[in-house]
């Protein structure tokens, strides 16, 4: 049996040649922590009313997107971000993991003890550069170092990105009245899909902290009044 080709070199990417047509910039996605939780909610806020009918299946109201947010567990979920240059979060992935039996994934063949769902939103500053694929990438990923072989999505069925990254995945995809199930079935890890994970976290954690340095730096700056030019 043939699996999508998810997890490919992990040093390939930093090494192409950016001059080359058709060359994107990395994707660096980071998983985040509770110290990001107040940019999660900016995030999710700043969604424009169709996008958030997208990700949460309803135009929730802001109060209940910040209970949403307050309730992430970052111990027990895991939760990826990408931030822009000047280190604003544009993109969120929530990995949630349950009991098999407990979802609506329960009838996919396993033998593991949970099954995983992921969501994602994507600003619309950062659409277009692959962003959703590579945080799909990396949940999937992370099931596979983890003992979970079934990675499920559900969304709307008019969520083209969604269905694009499914379609892409090789996912089998289940549509009913206007809603959308995706499964996948991961392969089990091996030394390389480990070394992957740990090495594009690394790369993406040090470029969180030299963004997070930066944006102090330039506010301590901010606080000196200018010099007029004479």
């Amino acid at each position: 049996m043939s699996f999508p080709n998810l997890f490919p070199n992990p040093f390939r990417r930093w090494l192409e040649d950016p001059l080359r047509p058709g060359f994107r910039p990395t994707v660096l996605v980071k998983q985040l922590q509770e110290r990001d939780r107040r940019r999660m909610l900016k995030h999710f806020l700043a969604l424009e009313k169709s996008d958030r009918l997208l990700r949460f299946g309803s135009q929730l109201p802001d109060e209940l997107v910040e209970a949403y947010v307050n309730k992430i567990d970052f111990a027990r979920d895991i939760v990826y971000g990408v931030y822009n240059r000047v280190f604003k979060l544009v993109a969120v992935g929530h990995l949630a993991f349950a009991p098999k039996e407990k979802t609506p994934a329960r009838d996919t063949a396993t033998s593991k003890e949970r099954v995983a769902e992921f969501g994602v939103s994507v600003s619309r500053s950062a659409r277009g550069t692959g962003v959703g694929t590579k945080m799909f990438e990396r949940a999937a990923i992370h099931c596979r170092n983890n003992d979970v072989d079934t990675l499920y999505m559900h969304c709307l069925s008019s969520n083209q990105t969604m269905m694009h990254i499914a379609k892409k995945a090789g996912m089998e995809i289940q549509r009913d009245y206007g809603e959308a199930d995706a499964y996948l079935t991961l392969p089990p890890p091996n030394p390389a899909s480990v070394l992957q994970e740990a090495v594009e976290e690394q790369f993406a954690t040090l470029d969180y902290t030299l963004k997070a340095n930066t944006r102090a730096a330039v506010k301590w700056f901010e606080r000196f009044p200018r010099r007029k030019s004479e």
